[in-house]
């Protein structure tokens, strides 16, 4: 019976270290399938994800996915500008990098198996991302906004021809790229730094980006300018020299402003040479000058007391008050000595009175219209009787009158009725005591160097003649 006994509890033992050693395999086994199944256990937490039953690569892509999934929108003045996602942005994870790190979480799963299969684990990784510097400036960029970019531009003082007004300044949308990437990358550092992956983020282009106008309406610098111009800009002088015209503008007295502590100046000695340049280009008293006689020959004159000659201090003072009024003004100019009547440089115009010494022959001319001709007799050439030659204004008319001349027992009276003197002493008028005229009376019984003319011819010349009409006088 003992042995019967003694069998029984070997066989039990041995039943039990088999069921034992079978149920030691089966779990050694199922040990060795976890760990070999390249799965995360029950309960595995990576970044807070839930990676039960999900290989490396599973976990790779989940992680990528959502760590890259983050857009930034760039708004602009309350509407959306640009859109961008980090990997547009030129931010993408390293993946080999990230596998890395999830591999090595496994590793660490597989070296705790017991407390991993029991209790699970919880992992941290980072998730690096790559950065491209092209990429995203290229990306994050003016030139890819939903409006299109316009400049600034300053204020202006522009003339519409009358005169001046300030044009406002205009307020732009350009900005420096710089700024704006600066501002981004910041943004997206920051979120890509952060353990889990973030939300969609929307970023506003502050207002102190924008280029800004460097000159505003108001700067007073330009309006000084602008009301300084405005007080002379209207000034326009028309100078008549018969049916031609210096006109002075704004064109040239612009030349002769200045703005000194905040008030125009005219540059006077400026006013005075244009007064000089006038004087040269238009003046024709004492100035050679050439005439062409009935008869169609052209005589010179090397100087002539006959003509206009400006008064260059006198023009250039009325000159400054002109333009000081700012208005529009139209005047013949300031004439130190002035004649009968001129078109520019043209200053008989048609109106003379011509005396060939030579022909003994008048003719007297209005308008270019020939009034009347006739034989004279001129002064005898001896004795300082003789007419004098040249082109002279007729000082004055008058009748009747006396004439006189000579000393002593010499001395003379004669009445006459037609009296208009051109040069010292000198004059037309009417010889009641001639019966004749023209020929060579004037070389043996000529006058005293007056041009004496027949009763009706002076009469008609006095009639029709005016002071400064021309006297033109030859051989």
């Amino acid at each position: 019976m003992r042995k019967k006994k003694r069998s029984a509890v070997k066989i039990t033992i041995l039943v039990i270290v088999v069921l034992v050693a079978v149920a030691l395999g089966a779990f050694a086994y199922y040990l060795y399938d976890k760990v070999n199944s390249g799965l995360f256990f029950k309960d595995t937490k990576i970044n807070g994800y839930d990676v039960s039953g999900k290989t490396c690569k599973e976990v790779l892509l989940m992680l990528k996915d959502d760590y890259e999934a983050p857009k930034v929108t760039i708004t602009e003045k309350g509407e959306k500008a640009e859109e961008l996602s980090l990997e547009e942005m030129g931010y993408t994870i390293d993946e080999m990098e990230l596998l890395g790190s999830i591999q090595s979480c496994m590793r660490d799963q597989n070296i705790g198996l017991i407390f991993s299969l029991m209790d699970g684990n919880e992992f941290e990784v980072d998730v690096p991302f790559e950065y491209d510097d092209e990429t995203f400036k290229k990306a994050v960029s003016s030139a890819n906004f939903a409006a299109k970019r316009v400049k600034s531009t300053d204020a202006e003082m522009k003339y519409n021809g009358t005169e001046y007004y300030i044009e406002p300044e205009t307020y732009g949308n350009e900005f420096d790229d710089a700024d704006l990437q600066v501002m981004v990358k910041d943004t997206v550092d920051q979120m890509v730094a952060l353990a889990r992956p973030q939300p969609d983020t929307e970023i506003a282009l502050p207002e102190s980006f924008y280029y800004l106008p460097d000159v505003t309406k108001d700067d007073e610098e330009m309006n000084t300018t602008m009301n300084i111009y405005n007080s002379y800009c209207k000034a326009k002088i028309s100078l008549l020299f018969g049916e031609q015209k210096e006109v002075l503008d704004w064109s040239t007295i612009q030349n002769w402003l200045t703005i000194k502590d905040g008030q125009g100046v005219l540059d006077e000695e400026a006013i005075y040479n244009y007064a000089y340049d006038l004087a040269a280009k238009y003046d024709t008293l004492y100035y050679q000058r050439e005439f062409t006689t009935t008869a169609g020959n052209t005589i010179t004159f090397e100087s002539s007391d006959y003509g206009y000659q400006i008064d260059k201090d006198g023009e250039a003072a009325q000159l400054l008050t002109d333009i000081q009024s700012n208005t529009t003004v139209e005047r013949e100019p300031v004439y130190a000595v002035s004649g009968y009547k001129r078109n520019g440089r043209d200053d008989l115009c048609g109106n003379y009175v011509e005396v060939n010494l030579t022909q003994q022959h008048l003719w007297f001319y209005m308008g270019g219209n020939l009034v009347v001709e006739s034989d004279v007799v001129t002064g005898l050439p001896k004795d300082g009787r003789e007419t004098a030659t040249g082109v002279f204004p007729l000082a004055y008319k008058e009748s009747p009158s006396v004439l006189s001349g000579g000393q002593g027992n010499g001395a003379w009276n004669t009445d006459v009725q037609y009296w208009m003197p051109f040069h010292d002493g000198q004059g037309l008028h009417d010889a009641w005591w001639r019966s004749s005229f023209g020929g060579n009376i004037y070389q043996t019984n000529g006058s005293h160097g007056c041009v004496n003319l027949p009763q009706n011819v002076a009469k008609i010349i006095y009639d029709n003649i005016e002071t400064n009409v021309p006297i033109i006088l030859y051989k």
